[in-house]
């Protein structure tokens, strides 16, 4: 059984009530008890006017990652996310993997560990709450080293309950 990190963002249409269906959709397909992190509130990258809230959610996963991928996907939809949008616009929810165990996968649909949470605090800060001492199967860097040299941006952990 797979250990799966998924980055959970959210900046329209109620973000925190967002986060939450995002959540109870992996609590219900996870094959385990799930682990949570904090609910953090960050700067938007590009040109999003509205700041996002953002999570990283633990689950384990029995089937393959293409079968966890699509189901993310479809879930995506029915929170209101279009299947085709432009990078780094607002959102109802976004769900990344991040990772899948310690494998590094590269195909036509999927690139995990996710391409570019090493540069981006809102993922990071939150996969350290969950996963203390992840270390990257690609780069070999532990997660404290990846916050320590991460883009500087505006971050801060809230007081919003699951």
């Amino acid at each position: 059984m797979a250990q799966v990190a998924i980055a959970l963002g959210s900046n329209l249409n109620d973000p925190h009530k967002q986060l939450k269906i995002a959540c109870k959709f992996l609590r219900d397909i996870s094959n385990n008890l799930i682990v949570v992190s904090s609910i953090f509130e960050s700067e938007p990258i590009g040109p999003s006017e509205f700041n996002f809230l953002n999570a990283v959610v633990l689950i384990k996963w029995s089937l393959s990652v293409e079968t966890l991928f699509s189901e993310i996907k479809t879930q995506e939809y029915r929170q209101g996310r279009p299947t085709r949008y432009p990078k780094w616009t607002a959102r109802t929810i976004d769900m990344d993997i991040i990772c899948y165990d310690k494998e590094i996968i590269h195909s036509k649909e999927l690139i995990i560990p996710h391409t570019q949470y090493k540069q981006r605090l809102f993922v990071l800060l939150p996969l350290q709450e969950v996963l203390p001492n992840w270390i990257d199967p690609e780069t070999q860097l532990e997660i404290d080293k990846m916050i320590e040299i991460a883009p500087n941006m505006s971050i801060s952990r809230t007081n919003l309950m699951w």
